[in-house]
């Protein structure tokens, strides 16, 4: 049976800032309908791969590819145009607007004047919140007021308005009470449900067993092991994050 084509395919990704290798040769795919987990320790190499599918850092070697097609990244703006969205640790969200108002942001609708079209908005927000099966009380609700993980919904839902087929998510239940981590990690598997690629990069094995599909594991800028969740235990992906593993393997 043959393999479906990854939506997003990283193949040899290096890249260097002065004397550090932060990326060496690094191969990274994320299909349609699949949760894939990128771990490693500190200094693995995560955030930079996070930056170079995103648009943020270009590779200094390495092929992209989206949809099977050669891409080159080297914009956010690259990244937003092909379908790959990224929600960030810090979430960028204005305490002093509403929910409306944060899904928005930067891309209000306008009706002829221009003025803000407040009703359309409205409705696309309650639609796409709705779809989302989110636990947020009113779209009219300040975001100053939300929970850790409600806000991580507005996040979350505001990446979807350019209607992605990748998102990126950073530490997504990062300083979150058990009740909201599952909140997010639900919304999480209804993004898969959708049909859309989902990376997740944590460092909480718990919440990475619960919500991936694979984990792709790197140690100091090199892949060290490509895990079927179902398939692995918690100690050999430990063992691999902390290089006691060779690219799933022990050391011989």
């Amino acid at each position: 049976m043959t393999e479906p084509t990854p939506v997003l395919s990283l193949r040899g990704i290096s890249k260097r800032f002065g004397a550090v290798q932060a990326l060496d040769g690094v191969d990274f795919d994320v299909h349609a309908g699949e949760v894939v987990a990128l771990v490693g320790d500190n200094g693995a190499g995560k955030s930079t791969l996070v930056k170079v599918m995103s648009g943020i850092y270009s590779a200094d070697a390495g092929e992209c590819r989206f949809e099977d097609e050669p891409v080159d990244v080297r914009s956010p703006q690259d990244a937003t145009d092909l379908g790959i969205a990224t929600v960030y640790q810090d979430l960028a969200l204005a305490d002093n607007l509403d929910v409306v108002g944060n899904l928005f942001l930067g891309h209000e609708l306008v009706r002829v004047g221009p003025q803000l079209d407040e009703t359309r908005m409205e409705q696309r927000a309650k639609e796409l919140l709705g779809t989302l099966s989110t636990t947020i009380p009113s779209v009219r609700t300040e975001v100053a007021s939300l929970s850790g993980g409600q806000r991580q919904q507005v996040a979350i839902a505001r990446s979807l308005l350019g209607e992605p087929k990748v998102v990126l998510l950073d530490e997504p239940t990062a300083a979150l009470g058990v009740p909201q981590t599952k909140q997010v990690l639900d919304l999480v598997r209804r993004l898969r449900d959708r049909g859309l690629g989902v990376v997740v990069i944590s460092h909480n094995m718990a919440d990475v067993f619960a919500v991936a599909d694979r984990i792709q594991v790197l140690y100091l800028g090199r892949n060290n092991g490509d895990f079927a969740t179902a398939d692995t235990t918690r100690e050999e992906v430990v063992a691999a994050i902390t290089g006691l593993r060779s690219n799933g393997k022990e050391p011989s």
